[in-house]
């Protein structure tokens, strides 16, 4: 017996599946560029006497009870990473 060729409709999907598969991996590769160049991209320079001066201000609403533990800290951590540290 003969072997059967394969139908048109089965290359068109292998195809398809092909021109999927490039089409993911140059979406990847795209993502992964500008992940990388995101990372390269220096910080905004941000004026540390403000942040300080926030950071004080936060301070003060701390001890005076204005705010919980939990706010001050999630806050406290958000502006001390704004800090550039040398």
């Amino acid at each position: 017996m003969s072997r059967r060729r394969t139908t048109f409709g089965k290359l068109q999907r292998d195809r398809d599946k092909q021109a999927k598969q490039r089409a993911k991996q140059q979406r990847r590769a795209e993502r992964a560029e500008l992940s990388a160049a995101a990372e390269d991209a220096p910080a905004p320079e941000v004026d540390e006497s403000t942040v300080l001066a926030q950071l004080a201000d936060l301070h003060a609403a701390f001890d005076d009870g204005r705010i919980s533990f939990d706010d001050f800290e999630a806050r406290r951590a958000e502006l001390t990473s704004q800090l550039r540290i040398d």
